[in-house]
């Protein structure tokens, strides 16, 4: 059995669709709220829907099933500011699953992110050492929060603690595609562009307030989600692959490439616009993310990435335009 935390969300219940191809049992660890967000898992057959509160009971009865536990679980809206909630669910959740999969020798997978970058001042490597990890600089709470993890992990490989039989941690950078509908206003750039299509209207990106930057002209490593799935089939396929590792395109591209991208897409001219960006992110915007792919490759993934039109396409066409837009 593998246990995917967040197999209710957005990159879980794509991973879980994909484990249940492959004919694995699955267990999800997740919240369904009062929404939509149940749609993500109405194709699935499911080995157990696991409330985050009631996990330890079933880590523990479950102990001789499991092989290996994705932890895509977090809270990944970067506004939010109960700091305290971020940690107990981004950090301390994530060492608890750590030391169980130490203690019972098993895989562990888990999300960290490309918002630990920050500014991108001190560059997108993917250098776990303590030092390179420690001069990072997060922008939000839960920037900060996945970064704190990451260097906990670096301090427990110095100390020679025993890890799991395999871990990796991925910082995904911008992804987009099916089953984000319930994210609000964190949903990729991608579907919120999409109604303005179907009305023939323009849609107002983010004016930029740097100067070495347009209007739009921002950049960001968009990332399909069936890459992003592939990429942790093949490290469950590949136990021994441990370490920190990128997980982009290694190209980045403008939001205006994206917009225009998403109207294409539909068949329709590209209309763009602009607005003002809140005053609360503009100290905390990234205007350039690029992931450095460098190391994921010398570990042995030589998988090509969709490129932005046809991950766009892909979503647009086969989703978004559909009367069915779940996995």
């Amino acid at each position: 059995m593998i246990i995917v935390t967040g197999g209710a969300g957005f990159i879980g219940s794509n991973m879980v669709a994909a484990l249940e191809a492959r004919g694995k049992r699955v267990a999800i660890v997740d919240w369904l709220g009062h929404d939509d967000k149940w749609r993500n898992l109405a194709k699935r057959d499911l080995e157990s829907i696991v409330a985050p509160e009631r996990l330890d009971d079933f880590l523990e009865n479950q102990s001789d099933e499991i092989e290996a536990i994705v932890h895509m679980g977090a809270i990944s809206t970067t506004t939010e500011t109960d700091v305290d909630l971020i940690i107990e669910s981004n950090f301390r959740l994530s060492q608890k699953l750590w030391l169980w999969c130490a203690e019972h020798e098993t895989q562990f997978i888990y999300a960290s992110s490309g918002a630990t970058y920050g500014d991108g001042a001190q560059g997108f490597a993917d250098d776990e050492s303590i030092e390179g990890l420690s001069r990072l600089r997060p922008l939000n709470a839960y920037g900060w929060s996945k970064h704190l993890f990451d260097r906990w992990l670096a301090q427990q490989n110095k100390f020679g603690c025993e890890p799991p039989r395999q871990c990796v941690g991925l910082k995904f950078f911008n992804v987009y595609g099916p089953n984000e509908y319930h994210k609000g206003g964190q949903r990729s750039v991608v579907d919120q562009i999409f109604p303005f299509t179907v009305r023939n209207e323009a849609f107002p990106l983010f004016k930029s307030y740097n100067p070495k930057y347009p209007d739009g002209g921002q950049l960001r490593d968009f990332i399909w989600v069936g890459d992003c799935v592939n990429v942790m089939l093949w490290l469950l396929d590949h136990p021994k692959v441990n370490g920190l590792f990128n997980l982009g395109t290694g190209q980045a591209r403008s939001f205006a490439d994206l917009a225009r991208a998403v109207y294409q897409a539909a068949g329709k001219t590209p209309l763009i616009d602009f607005r003002d960006m809140p005053q609360e992110l503009r100290g905390k915007y990234q205007y350039f993310t690029q992931a450095d792919m460098t190391k994921l490759r010398g570990a042995g993934y030589d998988q090509p990435f969709t490129n932005l039109e046809e991950g766009v396409r892909l979503y647009v066409q086969t989703y978004l335009a559909t009367a069915d837009r779940y996995v």
